[in-house]
């Protein structure tokens, strides 16, 4: 996956217009879009130099950008992060689960 920081990409027309370019390059590609975050991301077998020089085109500043890791999956019974042990069965708690402040 290619990701990109496009700063000026602020609406719908925006990301139409960079999808349309990077089809140019390759129609097979896939995009996942984030006007908010003014990110793209490109799944593509084009070479990333030529989908930014194609978004160039069209009129947008592509940056590189470097998509943090995805968090692995919790362990059995405890949490994302690795800190919170699982729950002892004989603890005795009454009422709905609770979450640790460090899940989120």
């Amino acid at each position: 996956m290619i990701n990109f920081s496009i700063p000026d990409m602020t609406c719908g027309h925006c990301a139409s217009a960079i999808a349309r370019a990077v089809a140019s390059v390759d129609k097979e590609a896939r995009l996942e879009v984030d006007i908010p975050q003014k990110r793209v991301s490109v799944l593509s077998t084009a070479p990333e130099s030529e989908l930014a020089e194609a978004i160039q085109e069209a009129g947008y500043t592509p940056e590189k950008f470097t998509a943090p890791a995805l968090r692995s999956a919790p362990a059995a019974g405890g949490c994302c992060c690795g800190t919170r042990q699982p729950r002892s069965p004989d603890a005795g708690v009454a009422g709905p689960a609770r979450r640790s402040s460090c899940c989120s």
